[in-house]
């Protein structure tokens, strides 16, 4: 005859023996059980219970559930001075070994801007990201994106699609990105292809995923791809506005640039990036959000959405945003913000610096940080 204490000692062994289906053997013993082991039982059904309620992070979002975080988490829209329809960081690579060795992959993502953070993302695999900024305009950049990724098969087509050009050939999986940008580069834009391209970006974004776009949003897409289009691979940073920015690095060199050691990282580097993109892009997991760092609503939305679910930060890309928070003044309201975010000890900032460790320029270099290190002193505050 099965003994009780041979099932139950600890809660942990009540919840392998519930898997198990041992107790409910013994129970149909209709042997006496000892009080110890009814108060275990309860304990482990408690947490049992718990355990089937918790939330995790959503394997997909419905174009609803999507479109829904956009709007709930959102702030008004503001004011940058630039477009910045691309960055200008061309040692963002150069971070990319330290920062893997020690930010966990699936996980979820944080940063801000354009480009830049699919490279990070390509890197760090997480299960969801949210991109922040201050402007809707980079809401509409990552939308244009979004189409982009879900509407091209490989990266050749991809490259052919943002720019406008009509695909070379002689380009496959084995391209490399500088391949790929040199093949396109001789392509001459298409006016055509243009139109038909946005007739497809809109149709992906409105029709495949009926999400409720304003007049302004259309508009805001049809500008960002136009500046591409118009543009093509040579576009930088300052392109569309003719002012600021520093160097004024390419889409191609950013996309042909490597990590100090010479690795090629980009999010265009390889198929196997690209493959991830499209995927958590098609999955309606990367969730572009209009919102001021020191804001009062876009950071602590998500951070209370990712503690619901029960999900930690893996890295958060703040490219050069605090130089202008602190010299608005604002910084500490940004750091009660960050310190709201579910973090252990692997979460890390990455940051786009002067005088950043990774790099050699004269101007913005790359750099980390441990966030509950950085935030240490208003984290008491805001948790």
């Amino acid at each position: 005859m099965l003994d009780w204490s041979d099932v139950v000692r600890t809660p942990a062994d009540v919840l392998s023996a519930l898997k198990r289906g041992v107790i409910v053997s013994a129970a149909m013993s209709r042997k006496p059980v000892p009080a110890m082991a009814r108060c275990l039982v309860l304990a482990a059904l408690i947490l049992a219970a718990t355990f089937a309620n918790a939330q995790s992070l959503p394997a997909e979002l419905s174009d609803r559930e999507f479109w829904q975080l956009i709007a709930d988490f959102s702030e008004a829209d503001g004011f940058f001075r630039s477009d910045n329809l691309l960055s200008n960081e061309v040692f963002f690579q150069y971070v990319l070994p330290e920062l893997t060795r020690t930010a966990k992959t699936d996980r979820v993502y944080l940063g801000v801007g354009p480009e830049q953070n699919f490279t990070y993302m390509a890197a760090l695999k997480p299960k969801m990201a949210f991109i922040f900024d201050i402007r809707r305009g980079n809401m509409h950049v990552h939308l244009v994106y979004k189409a982009l990724f879900e509407l091209s098969p490989d990266r050749a087509d991809f490259v052919s699609r943002m720019f406008a050009r009509k695909r070379p050939d002689g380009l496959g999986p084995q391209s490399t990105a500088g391949q790929i940008f040199d093949a396109i580069a001789k392509a001459a834009p298409s006016e055509s292809l243009y139109a038909a391209n946005l007739r497809a970006i809109l149709d992906n974004l409105k029709t495949t995923h009926s999400l409720p776009l304003s007049a302004d949003d259309v508009r805001g897409i049809e500008y960002v791809y136009r500046a591409f289009t118009r543009f093509g691979p040579d576009i930088n940073y300052s392109s569309s506005t003719g002012g600021f920015g520093g160097n004024r690095v390419t889409y191609a060199e950013l996309m042909t640039a490597t990590d100090e050691m010479g690795n090629s990282r980009s999010y265009l580097a390889n198929e196997e990036n690209f493959a991830f993109l499209k995927g958590i892009e098609k999955k309606n997991l990367v969730v572009p959000l209009v919102g001021n760092f020191a804001g009062p609503k876009a950071i602590r939305a998500v951070g209370q959405y990712l503690k619901d679910k029960n999900a930690m930060v893996s890295a958060f890309y703040l490219s050069n945003v605090e130089q202008f928070l602190r010299q608005d003044g604002i910084w500490d309201n940004f750091c009660g913000n960050a310190s709201a975010l579910p973090l252990d000890e692997t979460s890390m900032f990455v940051r786009s610096i002067r005088g950043g460790r990774f790099g050699n320029g004269a101007g913005l270099n790359s750099d980390f940080g441990n966030m509950l290190e950085d935030l240490k002193e208003c984290a008491t505050s805001a948790r």
